[in-house]
């Protein structure tokens, strides 16, 4: 392996860490800090991507604008999608066994399913970068990197260093991390938790939407596409601390890595690296990485 594809590779797990931990991260919000275990978050990753299929061209030709104004109503509509779905559904599961969660949840995963199949069909989508990063820098004398493929990686750097000023150091974030600890005691503050719930969910769901959103013009758009991804993020909470967002960048940091370089130098056992890398940290600490908060 030469430099220039040693760099290409190194560039294609920090953008794949990336993404995994955009996806994650909402993740986290809502199984380490509320305590739901939510089977359907791959699937508002599928409905990202199917938003950003649907949503460019109505964009384009009905409101004049771009991709960022695709994005930025894409998270609009997450949002309100998030915050009905937990005042309909998620509020009722907070006091509720697991296995009451993971039926309803997977059940959600059902209907998002059969929804998509009755708004746009069962077949394979593709997504358009925009023109103007859809062009490549060069690596060397003869290799070339995707320009969009260094956008989603300063998308998701963005998203990470936002979510970290709102939970260090804003006073939103030490409730929500005060109510992740003990419910009764802020809500007797004056402060009320099930909307505080509410946001968090809504806010899971939007970076989970966003996620999708960025991915569809590298990944293609399909049926089933939140499964795998679901499963992975699942790894990635789990490695990196439940409710530890900094568990979870360094956690997708690591599978983006081991799984880029396991493809290239051992293609016959990639399947099993991220989870052989999960086994051995659980060995050594099996509480993961980092501690909520």
């Amino acid at each position: 392996m030469d430099a220039a594809t040693f760099l290409i590779q190194c560039l294609n797990a920090l953008q794949y860490g990336l993404l995994l931990f955009l996806v994650a991260s909402g993740l986290t919000l809502i199984f380490g800090i509320m305590g739901v275990i939510n089977l359907a978050h791959g699937s508002f990753y599928m409905i990202g991507a199917y938003m950003a299929y649907a949503l460019v061209p109505w964009v384009a030709s009905t409101l004049g604008g771009g991709f960022f104004a695709t994005l930025a109503l894409g998270v609009a509509l997450s949002v309100l999608l998030g915050y009905v779905l937990e005042w309909a559904f998620f509020s009722f599961l907070y006091e509720r066994e697991h296995l009451q969660q993971v039926l309803m949840t997977y059940g959600l995963i059902l209907v998002f399913e059969e929804l998509r199949s009755l708004l746009v069909g069962d077949d394979v989508h593709g997504v358009k970068a925009p023109a103007y990063l859809a062009g490549t820098f060069a690596l060397g004398d003869v290799m070339t990197y995707p320009v969009y493929r260094l956008f989603i990686s300063g998308v998701c750097l963005a998203v990470a260093l936002g979510m970290y000023f709102v939970f260090a150091h804003t006073r939103l974030g030490m409730t929500i991390r005060a109510g992740s600890v003990n419910r009764e005691m802020v809500q007797s503050l004056g402060i009320d938790i099930k909307f505080l719930f509410r946001v968090v969910f809504a806010a899971g769901v939007a970076l989970a939407v966003l996620a999708g959103m960025v991915a569809a013009p590298v990944s293609s758009v399909y049926p089933g596409m939140g499964n795998t991804v679901l499963i992975v993020c699942f790894v990635v909470v789990v490695i990196g601390g439940i409710g530890s967002i900094r568990g979870a960048l360094l956690a997708s940091l690591l599978i983006g890595v081991v799984d880029t370089f396991g493809k290239v130098l051992l293609p016959e056992a990639a399947g099993v690296l991220v989870y052989l890398l999960m086994a051995l940290i659980l060995l050594w600490r099996p509480e993961g990485l980092f501690r909520a908060g």
